[in-house]
C-alpha cells in the first residue's frame, strides 16, 4: 500500500505526526518530499519533482488556482464600478460533504501512521545494511 492509494482531502492535512499542522511551510514540504524519496528507496537528498508534488498535495491538499495570470493587458483598471447593493442577499445552502471533520481526522491519522511505519521500516533497513 502506498500513500497514493488513499484519497486526500482537498483542504490538506489537519495534523502531522500527531501534532496540529497549521500552515505547512516550504521546509515541511521539503522534509516530507525527502521522506517520500527515502520510502521509495532513493536518496532523500535527491528527491524528485514528483516527490515534491506528492508532499505538497499531502500537506496542503488540492491547490487548484483558477485565477487568470496577471499580464500588462489585463492588469490596468479601465474604470471603477459604482457598486450599490440592490438586494439583502440570502443564506447559501449548506454543502454536505462526504466526509465530516472527524472522518477526515481518522483518515489522515491512518495515512500518517502508514507513512511513519514505511519511513521507520526503511530507516531500519538502511541501519541493518550499515
Amino acid at each position: 500500500m502506498s500513500m497514493n492509494d488513499h484519497q486526500h482531502h482537498p483542504a490538506g492535512k489537519i495534523t502531522l505526526h500527531g501534532d496540529g499542522l497549521g500552515a505547512a511551510s516550504p521546509d515541511m514540504v521539503e522534509k516530507r518530499a525527502r521522506e517520500i524519496a527515502l520510502i521509495a528507496e532513493r536518496d532523500p537528498d535527491e528527491f524528485s519533482d514528483a516527490d515534491w508534488d506528492q508532499a505538497r498535495r499531502e500537506l496542503l491538499g488540492d491547490q487548484n488556482s483558477n485565477a487568470p495570470e496577471e499580464t500588462d493587458d489585463n492588469a490596468e483598471v479601465v474604470e471603477e464600478w459604482n457598486v450599490v447593493a440592490s438586494s439583502n442577499g440570502h443564506r447559501a445552502p449548506r454543502i454536505e460533504d462526504d466526509e465530516n471533520v472527524g472522518e477526515q481526522l481518522v483518515t489522515d491519522g491512518i495515512e500518517e501512521a502508514a507513512h511513519d511505519q514505511m519511513l521507520e521500516a526503511r530507516r531500519e533497513e538502511l541501519q541493518q545494511e550499515g
